[in-house]
Protein backbone atom coordinates (compact mmCIF):
# COMPACT_ATOMS: atom_id res chain seq x y z
CA UNK A 1 0.00 0.00 0.00
CA UNK A 2 1.21 3.51 -0.79
CA UNK A 3 1.17 5.91 2.15
CA UNK A 4 1.00 9.71 2.23
CA UNK A 5 3.87 11.88 3.42
CA UNK A 6 2.19 12.40 6.80
CA UNK A 7 2.00 8.69 7.64
CA UNK A 8 3.84 7.56 10.80
CA UNK A 9 5.39 4.12 11.21
CA UNK A 10 3.85 2.30 14.16
CA UNK A 11 5.36 -1.18 14.10
CA UNK A 12 8.75 -2.05 12.71
CA UNK A 13 8.40 -5.68 11.67
CA UNK A 14 9.96 -8.00 9.17
CA UNK A 15 8.06 -7.90 5.95
CA UNK A 16 5.52 -5.08 5.77
CA UNK A 17 5.58 -2.31 8.39
CA UNK A 18 2.38 -0.90 9.85
CA UNK A 19 1.70 2.82 9.47
CA UNK A 20 -0.88 5.23 10.79
CA UNK A 21 -1.82 7.38 7.82
CA UNK A 22 -4.24 10.25 8.61
CA UNK A 23 -5.16 10.51 4.92
CA UNK A 24 -6.22 6.87 4.76
CA UNK A 25 -7.23 5.99 8.34
CA UNK A 26 -8.76 9.25 9.62
CA UNK A 27 -7.44 12.57 10.90
CA UNK A 28 -8.01 11.82 14.60
CA UNK A 29 -6.05 9.02 16.29
CA UNK A 30 -7.23 7.89 19.73
CA UNK A 31 -4.60 6.34 22.02
CA UNK A 32 -5.61 4.34 25.11
CA UNK A 33 -3.09 3.25 27.70
CA UNK A 34 -2.29 3.32 31.41
CA UNK A 35 0.59 4.76 33.45
CA UNK A 36 3.17 6.62 31.35
CA UNK A 37 2.39 4.94 28.01
CA UNK A 38 -0.04 7.54 26.53
CA UNK A 39 2.49 10.33 27.17
CA UNK A 40 5.31 8.33 25.60
CA UNK A 41 3.21 7.66 22.51
CA UNK A 42 2.20 11.32 22.22
CA UNK A 43 5.85 12.39 22.32
CA UNK A 44 6.68 9.80 19.66
CA UNK A 45 4.08 11.26 17.30
CA UNK A 46 5.14 14.83 18.06
CA UNK A 47 8.75 13.98 17.21
CA UNK A 48 7.74 12.33 13.93
CA UNK A 49 5.70 15.33 12.80
CA UNK A 50 8.42 17.77 13.73
CA UNK A 51 10.69 15.81 11.40
CA UNK A 52 8.48 16.84 8.46
CA UNK A 53 8.33 20.47 9.65
CA UNK A 54 4.83 20.29 11.08
CA UNK A 55 3.83 22.64 13.87
CA UNK A 56 3.02 20.89 17.16
CA UNK A 57 0.39 21.98 19.69
CA UNK A 58 0.33 19.92 22.89
CA UNK A 59 -2.12 20.04 25.81
CA UNK A 60 -0.51 18.19 28.72
CA UNK A 61 -2.29 17.49 32.01
CA UNK A 62 0.56 15.32 33.31
CA UNK A 63 3.08 18.15 33.49
CA UNK A 64 6.00 16.12 32.20
CA UNK A 65 6.02 16.73 28.45
CA UNK A 66 9.52 17.93 27.38
CA UNK A 67 9.57 21.69 26.76
CA UNK A 68 12.33 21.65 24.15
CA UNK A 69 11.24 22.77 20.69
CA UNK A 70 8.28 24.92 21.78
CA UNK A 71 8.34 28.64 21.04
CA UNK A 72 5.20 29.28 23.15
CA UNK A 73 4.66 27.71 26.57
CA UNK A 74 1.41 28.51 28.37
CA UNK A 75 1.46 27.50 32.04
CA UNK A 76 -1.87 27.24 33.81
CA UNK A 77 -1.49 27.60 37.57
CA UNK A 78 -4.21 28.37 40.08
CA UNK A 79 -4.23 32.06 40.98
CA UNK A 80 -1.85 33.11 38.19
CA UNK A 81 -2.46 34.85 34.89
CA UNK A 82 -2.44 33.16 31.49
CA UNK A 83 -3.61 35.96 29.20
CA UNK A 84 -6.24 33.58 27.79
CA UNK A 85 -9.11 36.06 27.89
CA UNK A 86 -11.17 35.26 24.76
CA UNK A 87 -12.51 38.82 24.45
CA UNK A 88 -9.01 40.31 24.69
CA UNK A 89 -7.80 37.78 22.10
CA UNK A 90 -10.65 38.89 19.82
CA UNK A 91 -9.60 42.51 20.29
CA UNK A 92 -6.15 41.50 19.06
CA UNK A 93 -7.51 39.60 16.07
CA UNK A 94 -6.53 36.13 17.33
CA UNK A 95 -10.20 35.13 17.55
CA UNK A 96 -13.29 36.52 15.90
CA UNK A 97 -15.68 38.34 18.21
CA UNK A 98 -18.53 35.86 17.91
CA UNK A 99 -16.27 32.94 18.80
CA UNK A 100 -15.12 34.87 21.87
CA UNK A 101 -18.74 35.46 22.87
CA UNK A 102 -19.63 31.78 22.43
CA UNK A 103 -16.65 30.78 24.60
CA UNK A 104 -18.06 32.98 27.38
CA UNK A 105 -21.47 31.44 26.69
CA UNK A 106 -20.07 27.92 27.08
CA UNK A 107 -18.07 28.65 30.23
CA UNK A 108 -20.73 30.64 32.10
CA UNK A 109 -23.99 29.23 30.72
CA UNK A 110 -25.36 32.22 28.83
CA UNK A 111 -28.42 31.67 26.68
CA UNK A 112 -28.48 32.63 23.02
CA UNK A 113 -30.05 36.04 23.58
CA UNK A 114 -27.45 37.06 26.18
CA UNK A 115 -24.64 35.77 23.96
CA UNK A 116 -25.89 37.94 21.10
CA UNK A 117 -26.06 40.90 23.49
CA UNK A 118 -22.48 40.31 24.63
CA UNK A 119 -21.32 40.06 21.01
CA UNK A 120 -23.13 43.30 20.19
CA UNK A 121 -21.49 45.09 23.12
CA UNK A 122 -18.09 43.77 22.02
CA UNK A 123 -18.60 45.16 18.52
CA UNK A 124 -19.65 48.48 20.00
CA UNK A 125 -16.49 48.62 22.09
CA UNK A 126 -18.41 48.49 25.37
CA UNK A 127 -16.79 45.27 26.58
CA UNK A 128 -13.09 44.57 26.13
CA UNK A 129 -12.46 41.64 28.49
CA UNK A 130 -14.28 38.92 30.41
CA UNK A 131 -13.78 40.77 33.75
CA UNK A 132 -15.35 43.86 32.15
CA UNK A 133 -18.28 41.76 30.95
CA UNK A 134 -18.73 40.38 34.46
CA UNK A 135 -18.74 43.90 35.99
CA UNK A 136 -20.91 45.53 33.33
CA UNK A 137 -24.58 46.51 33.58
CA UNK A 138 -25.58 43.98 30.90
CA UNK A 139 -27.95 41.17 31.83
CA UNK A 140 -25.28 38.66 30.80
CA UNK A 141 -23.16 39.98 33.69
CA UNK A 142 -25.65 38.61 36.20
CA UNK A 143 -25.30 35.11 34.76
CA UNK A 144 -21.50 35.30 34.55
CA UNK A 145 -21.27 36.39 38.20
CA UNK A 146 -23.13 33.27 39.34
CA UNK A 147 -20.07 31.07 38.69
CA UNK A 148 -17.24 33.61 38.32
CA UNK A 149 -14.53 33.24 40.99
CA UNK A 150 -11.23 34.92 41.94
CA UNK A 151 -9.51 32.04 40.14
CA UNK A 152 -11.22 33.13 36.92
CA UNK A 153 -10.13 36.73 37.50
CA UNK A 154 -6.51 35.68 37.90
CA UNK A 155 -6.69 33.25 34.96
CA UNK A 156 -7.75 35.95 32.46
CA UNK A 157 -5.11 38.45 33.61
CA UNK A 158 -1.75 38.96 31.96
CA UNK A 159 -0.45 39.54 28.47
CA UNK A 160 -1.88 37.27 25.75
CA UNK A 161 0.51 34.57 24.52
CA UNK A 162 2.17 34.86 21.11
CA UNK A 163 0.75 31.54 19.84
CA UNK A 164 3.78 30.50 17.83
CA UNK A 165 4.11 27.54 15.50
CA UNK A 166 4.84 25.13 18.37
CA UNK A 167 2.73 25.54 21.52
CA UNK A 168 2.81 23.64 24.81
CA UNK A 169 -0.13 24.20 27.15
CA UNK A 170 1.16 23.00 30.52
CA UNK A 171 -1.79 21.97 32.69
CA UNK A 172 -0.02 19.76 35.22
CA UNK A 173 0.15 22.41 37.94
CA UNK A 174 -3.51 23.37 38.17
CA UNK A 175 -5.88 21.63 40.56
CA UNK A 176 -8.87 23.30 38.93
CA UNK A 177 -10.32 21.14 36.18
CA UNK A 178 -12.50 24.15 35.31
CA UNK A 179 -9.49 26.33 34.51
CA UNK A 180 -7.87 23.49 32.58
CA UNK A 181 -11.02 23.12 30.49
CA UNK A 182 -11.22 26.85 29.78
CA UNK A 183 -7.57 26.92 28.68
CA UNK A 184 -8.20 23.90 26.47
CA UNK A 185 -11.18 25.60 24.83
CA UNK A 186 -9.58 29.00 24.31
CA UNK A 187 -6.34 27.67 22.80
CA UNK A 188 -8.27 25.14 20.68
CA UNK A 189 -10.36 28.00 19.29
CA UNK A 190 -7.21 29.95 18.40
CA UNK A 191 -5.55 27.03 16.55
CA UNK A 192 -8.67 25.34 15.11
CA UNK A 193 -8.00 26.45 11.53
CA UNK A 194 -4.29 25.58 11.47
CA UNK A 195 -3.01 23.22 8.83
CA UNK A 196 0.37 21.46 8.67
CA UNK A 197 -0.06 20.98 12.41
CA UNK A 198 -0.27 18.07 14.82
CA UNK A 199 -2.50 18.71 17.84
CA UNK A 200 -1.92 16.36 20.75
CA UNK A 201 -3.82 16.00 24.03
CA UNK A 202 -2.92 14.04 27.19
CA UNK A 203 -5.17 13.31 29.07
CA UNK A 204 -8.02 13.82 26.58
CA UNK A 205 -10.70 12.28 28.80
CA UNK A 206 -9.81 14.53 31.73
CA UNK A 207 -9.96 17.69 29.63
CA UNK A 208 -13.19 16.64 27.93
CA UNK A 209 -14.86 16.16 31.32
CA UNK A 210 -15.92 19.80 31.74
CA UNK A 211 -18.41 21.67 29.58
CA UNK A 212 -15.67 23.93 28.22
CA UNK A 213 -13.32 21.03 27.55
CA UNK A 214 -16.04 19.04 25.85
CA UNK A 215 -16.69 21.99 23.55
CA UNK A 216 -13.00 22.08 22.60
CA UNK A 217 -12.84 18.51 21.31
CA UNK A 218 -14.95 19.12 18.15
CA UNK A 219 -12.82 22.15 17.30
CA UNK A 220 -9.60 20.14 17.08
CA UNK A 221 -11.02 16.87 15.74
CA UNK A 222 -12.92 18.39 12.83
CA UNK A 223 -11.33 16.88 9.71
CA UNK A 224 -9.00 19.41 8.11
CA UNK A 225 -6.59 18.72 5.28
CA UNK A 226 -2.93 18.56 6.35
CA UNK A 227 -3.81 18.42 10.05
CA UNK A 228 -3.53 15.54 12.53
CA UNK A 229 -5.05 15.23 16.00
CA UNK A 230 -3.83 12.70 18.55
CA UNK A 231 -5.98 12.19 21.66
CA UNK A 232 -4.17 10.17 24.34
CA UNK A 233 -5.91 9.03 27.50
CA UNK A 234 -5.87 6.56 30.37
CA UNK A 235 -9.67 6.55 30.57
CA UNK A 236 -11.89 4.69 28.13
CA UNK A 237 -14.88 7.03 28.09
CA UNK A 238 -17.57 7.11 25.42
CA UNK A 239 -16.99 10.75 24.43
CA UNK A 240 -13.48 9.82 23.24
CA UNK A 241 -14.00 6.23 22.09
CA UNK A 242 -16.96 7.13 19.88
CA UNK A 243 -15.10 9.79 17.92
CA UNK A 244 -14.49 8.90 14.29
CA UNK A 245 -10.99 7.62 13.58
CA UNK A 246 -8.67 4.72 14.38
CA UNK A 247 -7.56 3.61 17.84
CA UNK A 248 -4.16 2.62 19.18
CA UNK A 249 -4.44 0.36 22.25
CA UNK A 250 -1.40 0.35 24.54
CA UNK A 251 -0.79 -1.55 27.78
CA UNK A 252 -3.94 -1.39 29.93
CA UNK A 253 -5.94 -3.63 32.24
CA UNK A 254 -7.74 -6.51 30.45
CA UNK A 255 -11.26 -5.22 31.14
CA UNK A 256 -10.49 -1.82 29.62
CA UNK A 257 -8.84 -3.39 26.59
CA UNK A 258 -11.94 -5.54 26.12
CA UNK A 259 -14.21 -2.47 26.28
CA UNK A 260 -12.12 -0.69 23.65
CA UNK A 261 -12.26 -3.67 21.30
CA UNK A 262 -16.01 -3.93 21.87
CA UNK A 263 -16.61 -0.23 21.16
CA UNK A 264 -14.60 -0.44 17.96
CA UNK A 265 -16.68 -3.39 16.77
CA UNK A 266 -13.85 -5.92 16.86
CA UNK A 267 -15.43 -9.41 16.95
CA UNK A 268 -14.50 -11.87 19.74
CA UNK A 269 -11.76 -14.34 18.99
CA UNK A 270 -8.22 -14.08 17.66
CA UNK A 271 -8.68 -10.44 16.56
CA UNK A 272 -8.72 -9.47 20.24
CA UNK A 273 -5.20 -9.93 21.52
CA UNK A 274 -4.12 -8.76 24.97
CA UNK A 275 -1.60 -5.94 24.66
CA UNK A 276 1.46 -6.07 26.92
CA UNK A 277 4.01 -3.41 27.87
CA UNK A 278 5.78 -1.95 24.86
CA UNK A 279 3.21 -3.41 22.47
CA UNK A 280 0.16 -1.94 20.78
CA UNK A 281 -2.89 -2.90 18.76
CA UNK A 282 -3.87 -0.62 15.88
CA UNK A 283 -7.59 -0.76 15.10
CA UNK A 284 -8.91 0.85 11.95
CA UNK A 285 -11.83 0.53 9.59
CA UNK A 286 -12.08 0.30 5.84
CA UNK A 287 -15.38 0.53 3.92
CA UNK A 288 -15.64 -3.26 4.10
CA UNK A 289 -13.86 -4.45 7.24
CA UNK A 290 -12.47 -3.81 10.70
CA UNK A 291 -8.74 -4.43 10.92
CA UNK A 292 -6.47 -5.03 13.91
CA UNK A 293 -2.68 -5.12 13.62
CA UNK A 294 -0.26 -5.79 16.45
CA UNK A 295 3.38 -5.04 17.09
CA UNK A 296 5.98 -3.38 19.31
CA UNK A 297 6.07 0.43 19.37
CA UNK A 298 9.49 2.12 19.05
CA UNK A 299 9.02 4.13 22.25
Amino acid sequence: MKYSRIAVRLFEREGEDTFYDPVYHGRTLKIFGMDEWPGKALKYFADRYREIDYGVVIFDTEGDFPEEGFDTIIRVRDGQGTGLDPIVLAEKGLLDGYTAATIVQTVYGLDRTLTERLYSDFLAGKVKSVPEAMKSDGKYAEVIRESYTPLDEAFYSGKPPEFGKNILVELGETYSITLAGIAFLVVSAVVRHRRNTMIGVNDAAVLAYTTAGGAAVPLITRPLRARVTVLATQYAIDSIMNLAGPSLVLYHDPDTQSVIYETNGVPPGPMRKHVHKGEAAFIYRTPETINVEWGELPL
